[in-house]
């Protein structure tokens, strides 16, 4: 068997497989959040959040933008605080600069400001 004939076999025998992977994890929206940026805010996202007094009702779609849009500044945040971790989520949005301060529980997130 030649080196051509071999790369053709490679070649189709990748590219089947290739297809049949897509198919299986297209219909399971699979993601790769293995950084400290993106498991913190899948994290946040995946819980239930409670408003603080201080935010209007008119910000909470703000604030969903910077959580799903946003980066974490973990020099401003403290992680491991007993017993909920404050984090500092911040976004560019519409030109401005935003940032949202939270409290990441076990079981509930608490959006406690909102700097526009």
């Amino acid at each position: 068997m030649r080196l051509i004939q071999r790369i053709g076999y490679y070649l189709g025998g990748l590219s089947i497989g290739l297809i049949i992977l897509a198919f299986f994890f297209n219909a399971k929206r699979t993601s790769c959040s293995y950084g400290p940026q993106a498991r913190v805010l899948k994290n946040i996202n995946s819980k239930n959040i409670k408003y603080s007094e201080g935010i209007r009702l008119g910000d909470s779609a703000i604030v969903q933008q910077v959580l799903q849009n946003g980066h974490i500044n973990f020099s401003k945040s403290s992680p491991r605080k007993e017993p909920c971790g404050h984090y500092v989520v911040e976004a560019i949005q519409e030109g401005q600069s935003r940032s949202v301060t939270l409290k990441n529980c076990d079981s509930i997130v608490v959006i406690e400001s909102l700097k526009k």
